[in-house]
C-alpha cells in the first residue's frame, strides 16, 4: 500500500478499492460459504502467496511508472506515450481482474442458480472450479466497474489533461467492467481445465485434491488456485494494457 501511495494517490486508491470491497464481499453469506467451500477461511483471510498474486504485478508496474514520470500522474494518452498508457492500462486491468474474480467467486456461490461448467455448460455442484452463474458474471463485471470508477473519480482530483483527453478517460469505465468480466472468465476456463475438482463422499464437499473418497468432476492437477489466479491476473493485465494503447 505504501509503495502505491508513494507512486501516486490514484494507484493507492485502486488498491484500497480492491482490498476494501473484496474484503466486504468475502464476508457476505459466510455461513452458506462455510458449508459449500472446502477452503473456506473466516473473514476471507489471505496468505502471503495470495497477497502477492493480488498485488505483485501492479506494484512492479507502479514503480516503473513512477520512475518514468517522476511521480507525476498522467492521463491515458497514446499520442503522448504508448508505454506509459500501456503501463497505466495494465495496472487498471490487474485490479479489475482481482476484484472481478473475487466478487464473482464470493457472490456467485451464493446464487440460487445451479452453476454450469464454463467449458461444457453442464450443471455442476457449487464450489466446482470453472463453474459459472449469471449472478457471478454480473458480480465480476461490477467488481471491475468499481475499479474504473475509482480511477476516473480520483483522476479528476489529481491529474490535469486537455478537455478532449480528459473526456476520453471516461472510456476507462466500460473497459474496466469488461476487464473484470474477462479476468473472471479466464480464471474460470483455467479452473475448469487445469485445476482439479472432485466431490468427496465423506466431507460432502467439492475438493481440489484427489483421494480414495473423491469422484472427479473436472480438470487436471496442473495448477492450484493461487497459480490460476496469478495466470489470470497476468493475462488480463496484458490484454487491458494492449486495449488501452489501442483505444487511447
Amino acid at each position: 500500500m505504501a509503495i502505491h501511495l508513494a507512486c501516486g494517490y490514484r494507484y493507492g486508491a485502486l488498491m484500497l478499492a480492491f482490498f476494501f470491497t473484496s474484503s466486504k464481499a468475502t464476508k457476505i453469506g459466510a455461513d452458506r460459504k462455510r458449508r459449500i467451500e472446502d477452503d473456506f477461511k473466516e473473514g476471507g483471510q489471505r496468505n502471503w502467496i495470495q497477497v502477492l498474486a493480488n498485488s505483485l504485478i501492479a506494484t512492479i508496474l507502479v514503480i516503473i511508472l513512477a520512475t518514468m514520470t517522476g511521480g507525476q500522474d498522467q492521463c491515458l494518452d497514446s499520442h503522448e506515450s504508448k508505454v506509459i498508457t500501456g503501463i497505466i492500462g495494465g495496472i487498471i486491468g490487474h485490479y479489475c481482474c482481482c476484484n472481478g474474480d473475487t466478487w464473482s467467486s464470493e457472490l456467485g456461490v451464493l446464487s440460487d442458480e445451479q452453476p454450469r461448467l464454463i467449458t461444457t455448460l453442464k450443471p455442476v455442484r457449487k464450489g466446482t472450479n470453472g463453474g459459472v452463474t449469471l449472478q457471478g458474471l454480473l458480480a465480476a463485471t461490477a467488481g471491475g466497474l468499481i475499479i474504473g470508477l475509482t480511477f476516473v473519480f480520483v483522476g479528476l482530483l489529481t491529474v490535469e489533461c486537455s478537455f478532449d483527453v480528459a473526456l476520453r478517460q471516461l472510456l476507462v469505465i466500460p473497459i474496466s467492467a469488461t476487464a473484470g468480466l474477462l479476468g473472471s472468465l479466464i480464471d474460470s476456463v483455467l479452473g475448469a481445465t487445469l485445476q482439479f475438482s472432485g466431490y468427496c463422499s465423506v466431507r460432502k464437499k467439492v475438493v481440489s485434491k484427489r483421494g480414495p473418497t473423491v469422484t472427479k468432476i473436472s480438470g487436471m492437477t496442473i495448477l492450484d488456485n493461487d497459480a490460476v489466479n496469478a495466470v489470470s491476473v497476468l493475462l488480463t493485465t496484458a490484454l487491458t494494457a494492449y486495449a488501452c494503447i489501442r483505444i487511447f
